[in-house]
């Protein structure tokens, strides 16, 4: 009995044994089939990738024989119309030499359509006899469609900013498409756009493919503080996408610049000084700071403000400034004009004055007496010479 229930044991570890190797040898089959002496193999199986995406596959040509085998590698679709492509060395390979007990390896590369349905789609890889099932799931359904996304889609600024988006249009479809780009903003707002520095009003956009674009974004001078949004689209007959940036204006900045009575002209004799009341006024909606004073003025004349610099100037205030304007002690009698500007970092404003120039009172009277000392003279030499 003893013996007949070792027997039993036996038989029993062995059935076990049978079943384990059976299952083993059964798992390897599924990853690398293999028939004769040459074997294929590769460690993925199955690989996940969108619609449009581009899928390789190293696939090793194991030969398990005695001798050089020629065999001859080829793909089967499985009826399912996908580009693909088998290369070794960067080149497309038909046939391989592979010696006994070494191993060659191709590339498979398959190009999964733009247009496609999700699910799970099967390929086979043969060579000499060998076949390799392998498998792609396609996570999602593939359409005809364009796509226009933006970074950063808000940006903020004052109102003399250039607002500058950047954007991507993906080309989703299986044909090269031309894209008109359009903007719907309100009137008095500069929107244009530019493809690598140029500006253009279309671009082309290749199969699958994406294009950078920059949209430049300038509201008009009478803008108000506020928030707009702009549509922006890109499309043809076939096919079109949208998007929306918003420019966030903070305030409006202007500045003028003038004389107390607002008259802009004056006189001065050659060499003395003028003194005007000037009137710095900020006629925006946001503050102006460091608004500096300068001017330019005829060579030899010089012209000094006080305060030379104004810190700061709240919305519809104005500032004071006294400038002292000092012709040249050589200058002729006539008009000159001296130009003067008051500039903040984000406006500036510039008004001309007229000086005219009077000549000097005390050269006058000088040119008075040398004419009275010289018919002096004229009458004492006659009186004196003319009775001879």
């Amino acid at each position: 009995m003893l013996r007949s229930f070792r027997k039993a044991s036996l038989a029993g570890l062995l059935g076990i044994c049978l079943a384990l190797g059976s299952a083993l040898f059964g798992v390897g089959a599924g990853s690398a089939a293999a028939a004769g002496s040459v074997e294929l193999y590769t460690p993925y199986l199955e690989l996940s990738a969108p619609p449009g995406d581009s899928i390789s596959y190293a696939v090793d040509v194991i030969n398990r024989g005695s001798s050089t085998e020629a065999v001859t590698i080829g793909f089967d679709p499985e009826g399912n119309k996908w580009d693909y492509q088998l290369t070794a060395g960067g080149r497309s390979v038909s046939r391989l030499a592979v010696k006994a007990g070494e191993t060659q390896t191709v590339n498979l590369q398959l190009d999964v359509p733009l247009e496609v349905d999700k699910g799970v789609y099967g390929f086979k890889v043969t060579a000499g006899g060998a076949t390799l099932p392998l498998s792609v799931d396609v996570s999602e359904k593939g359409t005809f469609r364009t796509e226009l996304t933006t970074d950063q889609p808000n940006m903020q600024g004052h109102s003399d900013s250039t607002f500058t988006f950047s954007a991507t249009l993906h080309n989703r479809t299986a044909e090269k498409q031309t894209y008109a780009l359009q903007a719907q903003a309100d009137p008095g707002w500069d929107v244009t756009f530019s493809d690598g520095g140029t500006s253009v009003t279309s671009v082309q956009v290749d199969p699958n493919g994406e294009k950078s674009i920059s949209i430049g974004v300038k509201p008009p001078e009478t803008v108000t503080a506020g928030s707009y949004k702009i549509p922006i689209s890109a499309g043809n007959n076939a096919t079109s996408a949208d998007t929306t940036v918003e420019a966030v204006v903070t305030g409006t900045y202007d500045l003028k610049l003038s004389t107390a009575d607002n008259v802009l002209s004056t006189d001065v004799t050659a060499g003395s000084t003028r003194h005007m009341d000037l009137v710095v006024t900020n006629a925006g909606s946001s503050e102006l700071k460091n608004v500096a004073l300068s001017a330019e003025a005829p060579p030899g004349w010089e012209v000094t403000f006080e305060p030379a610099n104004v810190d700061s100037i709240a919305p519809g205030k104005a500032s004071h400034v006294q400038a002292t304007i000092k012709a040249d002690k050589k200058a002729l009698a006539g008009d000159y004009v001296v130009s003067i500007n008051a500039a903040s970092p984000e406006k500036s404003a510039d008004a001309q004055i007229r000086v005219a120039v009077k000549s000097s009172v005390l050269w006058g009277w000088i040119g008075i007496l040398i004419i009275l000392v010289v018919a002096a003279g004229i009458y004492v030499l006659f009186r004196k010479y003319g009775r001879r």
